[in-house]
């Protein structure tokens, strides 16, 4: 079974970010996030939340290793989380994406 730091080094890799990258968009420090992967520190829960964002991946994932499943709850999830910082005008360009046939 792979470890938190496995989980996130693997899908900074998938995503093509650096670790200065990954933790810039993280909100912590670079030497921070080689502690996170490396398994050194176990990330705070505020700071799993965010690399789940930038990592396009949910909480559990990171922390379990549980595939997030794909049925409309769970998406609901992520998309009701995301919509707080979104602006009304990209919430109109969700809306007409999720409503396209």
């Amino acid at each position: 079974m792979s470890t938190i730091g496995e989980r996130i080094q693997a899908l900074m890799e998938e995503s093509d970010y650096t670790q200065k990258e990954l933790a810039s968009m993280v909100g912590v420090t670079e030497s921070a996030m080689s502690r996170y992967i490396n398994d050194d520190r176990v990330p705070k829960s505020n700071v799993v939340a965010n690399l789940a964002t930038a990592l396009n991946t949910t909480s559990d994932y990171l922390i379990s290793g549980k595939e997030p499943e794909e049925d409309f709850a769970e998406i609901y999830r992520l998309v009701a989380r995301s919509t707080s910082s979104m602006t009304t005008e990209e919430k109109f360009k969700l809306m007409r994406l999720l409503t396209e046939e």
